[in-house]
């Protein structure tokens, strides 16, 4: 007889907690450590449309590393709904303003563009410092 498919379900999923240090890591391969985390991609009892992923706390955020020339020529684009209203920022400026919306801007576009995504991004936890208020939930070092 032939084994059947195990889907997860919501009340049985256990969501763990991680730590990731962000000091001299790449912004891009960080983020999908962190976005594959966030969705539960390594874990067996991986279900697509299912939040089976862990909660992902993130230190150190403003000594994160880029290659190439993107501190002065990536941009990050807001709008405030007026006519004329659109502001840009180089990744320089985003950083020294406000690192901890650099990881989450780069995490956000690796998850899913629905409810779903908007719950795993509310699992990411990101701090410029080290000091954060999680050491109860005794977070592990991300694999």
């Amino acid at each position: 007889m032939p084994q059947k498919t195990l889907s997860a379900k919501p009340a049985d999923v256990e969501h763990g907690w991680f730590i990731i240090d962000a000091d001299g890591e790449v912004l891009g391969r960080l983020a999908t450590r962190i976005a594959d985390a966030l969705r539960g991609k390594g874990k067996t009892n991986f279900t697509p449309h299912v939040n089976t992923g862990d909660f992902v706390v993130v230190i150190n955020c403003e000594r994160v590393r880029v290659t190439g020339n993107k501190l002065e020529q990536k941009k990050y684009y807001r709008h405030s709904g007026y006519p004329g209203g659109l502001r840009e920022r180089t990744l320089q400026e985003q950083l020294d303003r406000n690192p901890t919306e650099v990881i989450r801007h780069a995490v956000k576009g690796m998850l899913p563009k629905n409810k779903l995504g908007a719950a795993q991004l509310n699992m990411l936890k990101i701090y410029a410092g080290s000091d954060h208020p999680h050491a109860a939930q005794q977070p592990q070092p991300l694999p």
